[in-house]
């Protein structure tokens, strides 16, 4: 397993490259110092207008996890069982989205806020602009993780709350402006994960003149 201290002089290839998502975690908390590091990292990616139009819940204590892996569990039964999945795999897909949420050290809850970007006459601009929004968003995301991996702790990105984002805003009393996007997980890795292969460049590039 790759230690803490053994990334302090890695370059930034070698964090790109070293970066990965776990889901498991130490029984270990993550100093607050830290945590502040990394939201600080996120404000640095690029953004439309240098709006930075992002905001982040950080959770690390146990009721609160508890009450946001309830919330989106419930959520998530419902919609499984829309697909038609049956109850033993609803269940178990549940039991394992929980086990994640409650066993994290800590949670950056990422959120999307439209209010300070530009607003235009037309449907289409506006719509550009709120794409601009998202992709800085992801953009801020990976500037977290990448951080975090530096600084010896690793991450994982859960995608859920894209699907339930009233679900997560009222579990945590979020405004009315911000839409959670993502739910990130931070820790310290209990084992190394297995990892998938990466596209070389040439399978990458369409054009390249």
């Amino acid at each position: 397993m790759t230690s803490e201290t053994s990334r302090e002089q890695l370059s930034l290839r070698e964090i790109i490259r070293g970066r990965r998502s776990v889901r498991k975690y130490q029984d270990r908390p993550v100093p607050r110092a830290l945590l502040e590091q990394l939201i600080e990292a996120a404000g640095w990616a690029p953004s439309p207008h240098g709006r930075q139009p992002w905001r982040f819940a950080v959770l690390t204590r146990a009721e609160p996890k508890l009450h946001l892996a309830e919330a989106m569990g419930d959520e998530w039964r419902r919609q499984l069982a829309f697909d038609g999945q049956d109850a033993a795999t609803i269940e178990l897909r549940r039991r394992k989205s929980h086990e994640r949420i409650i066993t994290a050290p800590a949670i950056v809850i990422p959120c999307l806020y439209l209010a300070e970007l530009d607003v235009y006459p037309d449907d289409g601009r506006n719509a550009a602009e709120a794409t601009m929004a998202i992709q800085s968003l992801g953009c801020a995301v990976q500037n977290l993780l990448l951080a975090a991996y530096a600084l010896g702790l690793d991450g994982g990105w859960m995608c859920a709350p894209l699907f339930c984002p009233g679900v997560v805003a009222d579990a945590l009393g979020l405004a009315p402006e911000l839409t959670p996007h993502a739910l990130i997980t931070l820790g310290y890795a209990a084992a190394d994960p297995q990892r998938r292969p990466r596209k070389p460049p040439a399978e990458l590039v369409v054009r390249f003149d």
